[in-house]
């Protein structure tokens, strides 16, 4: 069976837009005075313009791969939001889990910080899955 590229994209681009909501509204008003005396403990300037062109451009491109792993594993899981769910947790498991363990194990996240971030992301990653799943057909 063929991957309709077409609606990978449109799906893709629609969980594009739903994990950088997501991730705006995690790091900029949830955890925004966490993420400053984060840069300020680090020495590190705050992010500026050209890093969240860069940050909005690869979630796009995040949520299209997504969709393209929930279009790769549906023959095998069938269609739907079972599915969709399991290709959220892998790919939680590949950007969220794994990366926060790693800062957390190295001591530069909090642990606090650490259980929040993994469990939006959870949400944030079924949510925009389920969403760019659903407008996902091979024909």
């Amino acid at each position: 069976m063929k991957i309709n590229m077409g609606r990978v994209l449109i799906g893709g681009l629609v969980a594009g837009v739903i994990l950088n909501i997501g991730e705006w509204v995690l790091n900029g008003i949830i955890l925004a005075n966490e993420m400053k005396d984060f840069f300020a403990k680090c020495n590190l300037p705050e992010p500026g313009s050209s890093f969240l062109v860069i940050a909005v451009g690869i979630t796009f491109v995040l949520g299209i791969v997504i969709v393209f792993g929930y279009a790769a594993i549906r023959p095998r899981f069938g269609p739907g939001p079972k599915t969709a769910v399991i290709t959220a947790v892998l790919a939680w498991f590949c950007v969220y889990l794994y990366q926060n363990l790693i800062g957390f194990g190295l001591g530069i996240v909090p642990l606090r910080l650490v259980i929040i971030a993994l469990a939006w992301g959870l949400v944030e990653y079924i949510i925009a899955t389920l969403a760019g799943a659903a407008l996902y057909s091979e024909s």
